[in-house]
C-alpha cells in the first residue's frame, strides 16, 4: 500500500471539541496529514489557539463555535466546510462533558446535559454531513467520499457506577455510529466509533497527572493516528466498527453475542418455565451485572521505552 493511501490532501474535516486534549490532537493530526479544518468549541483562547497552530505549521483551519448540542450548530458547521473550502469529507466528533454522580443522586440537569453534548451533539452534525453527502452522491451518480469517526467510551461496555449519564450516551453513540454506516454506506459514507483511553482536561481527575519524567502512554497523541487512518483512503473497507485505542494498542471490538436461547413448546412463555429454562443459568445468587464487558481492562497500555 503507498502512502497516498494514507494522506488527506485535499479533504475537509470537521472536528468537534477541537480547542483541547483529544479533539485538539486529531485536529493537527489531520491537518498535518493535508486536511483543511472547521474547527469546533465553545468560543475562547482554546480553540483559536489551535486554529492559529495549524496555521504555523502552514496548514489551513477556521474556526466555528457554538454549543454543539444546539441543531443550528451542526447546520453552521457544515456549511462553514462548503463555504470556506467547497467540500466536507470528514467529521470527527469528540466534543463532551462530564458530571459523575450515582444514579440515586443525579439530577435531571446533570443527565441531560451529558446526554446533550455527547449524543444529540454526535446526531445533530452527522445529521447536516450525511444529508449532504447524500444529495452529492444522487447528483453524481455515484458514492462520494464521506468519514465518520464517533467517539465512544469504555465506559458503555462496563456500565460505569458513578456515571449512568456518561455510559448511556456513549452507549448511545455506538448503536447511531452503526445505524450511521448501515444506512449511508450506499452513498459511501464510512462511519466507525473509537473508545480511547486519554488524560485529558475531562478525564485528568480519573487518570490523575501525567508522568514527570517518561513519555505518557495515555496522550491524546496516540489515539489520533487511528483516526488519521479511518479518515484516510486505506479506511474505506472499514465500516460499523468500534476500537479500543491508547498509547500502543489498538483492538477491534466484536458485537454481542446471544449467551444462551431456549424455547417454549407452548404457544407463550409462562412464569414456570421461563424458571425451568432461565434458572440453571442464573443460579440462586444475584450477580453485580450480567451483561457487562470487561475484556478490555486487560488490554495494558505500552510502556514506552521498554523492549515488547
Amino acid at each position: 500500500m503507498t502512502d497516498q493511501q494514507f494522506t488527506l490532501d485535499g479533504t475537509v474535516a470537521i472536528v468537534t471539541g477541537a480547542g483541547n486534549g483529544l479533539g485538539r490532537a486529531e485536529a493537527l493530526e489531520l491537518a498535518a496529514s493535508g486536511a483543511r479544518l472547521v474547527l469546533n468549541d465553545l468560543p475562547g483562547e482554546a480553540i483559536t489557539a489551535v486554529a492559529a497552530e495549524i496555521a504555523a505549521a502552514g496548514g489551513e483551519a477556521t474556526v466555528c463555535t457554538g454549543d454543539i448540542g444546539e441543531w443550528s450548530t451542526g447546520e453552521s458547521l457544515v456549511n462553514a466546510a462548503l463555504d470556506t473550502y467547497g467540500r466536507l469529507d470528514i467529521l470527527v466528533n469528540n466534543a463532551g462533558v462530564l458530571r459523575d454522580r450515582m444514579v440515586f443522586t443525579m439530577s435531571a440537569q446533570e443527565w441531560d446535559l451529558v446526554l446533550r453534548v455527547h449524543l444529540r451533539g454526535h446526531f445533530v452534525t452527522t445529521r447536516f454531513a450525511t444529508a449532504y453527502w447524500r444529495e452529492r452522491s444522487k447528483t453524481l451518480g455515484t458514492p462520494v467520499y464521506g468519514r465518520i469517526i464517533n467517539t465512544s467510551s469504555e465506559a458503555f461496555l462496563l456500565g460505569s457506577p458513578g456515571q449512568p449519564n456518561y455510559a448511556a450516551a456513549k452507549a448511545g453513540v455506538v448503536a447511531l455510529t452503526v445505524a450511521t454506516a448501515r444506512s449511508c454506506a450506499r452513498y459511501g459514507v464510512r462511519a466507525n466509533a473509537i473508545c480511547p483511553r486519554a488524560r485529558t482536561a475531562m478525564t485528568s481527575e480519573l487518570m490523575g497527572p501525567s508522568p514527570d519524567d517518561a513519555t505518557d502512554p495515555l496522550s491524546p497523541t496516540h489515539v489520533a493516528p487511528l483516526v488519521r487512518y479511518l479518515a484516510s483512503p486505506a479506511g474505506d473497507p472499514i465500516n460499523g466498527e468500534v476500537f479500543v485505542i491508547h498509547g500502543g494498542v489498538a483492538a477491534v471490538l466484536a458485537p454481542p453475542t446471544v449467551r444462551a436461547s431456549f424455547h417454549t413448546d407452548d404457544e407463550s412463555w409462562s412464569p414456570s418455565a421461563l424458571h425451568d429454562a432461565l434458572g440453571p443459568l442464573f443460579g440462586d445468587k444475584a450477580s453485580e451485572a450480567g451483561f457487562v464487558c470487561e475484556a478490555t481492562l486487560p488490554l495494558a497500555t505500552t510502556t514506552f521505552g521498554e523492549s515488547r
